[in-house]
């Protein structure tokens, strides 16, 4: 049996399903706006982009632990 998907990217198949857009261009537009502590560019996915909080929080997180 295959390991399931954890964390963050658990999120990602119900992200490109409800967005309509590759996880990759959400990382792309987090990675944009690096000077931004997590919570500000979650609230910025919410309000410019529409996505609900955990889609957003888990595209940050992603993103972030990526880029250490």
């Amino acid at each position: 049996m295959p390991d399931s998907v954890k964390g963050p990217a658990s999120y990602f198949p119900s992200i490109e399903k409800t967005y309509g857009q590759p996880v990759q261009y959400w990382l792309d537009l987090i990675a944009s706006r690096p000077e931004e502590k997590h919570m500000q560019t979650v609230a910025w996915l919410k309000s410019e982009h529409g996505l609900g909080h955990g889609h957003a929080n888990a595209l940050v997180a992603h993103q972030r632990a990526v880029k250490r």
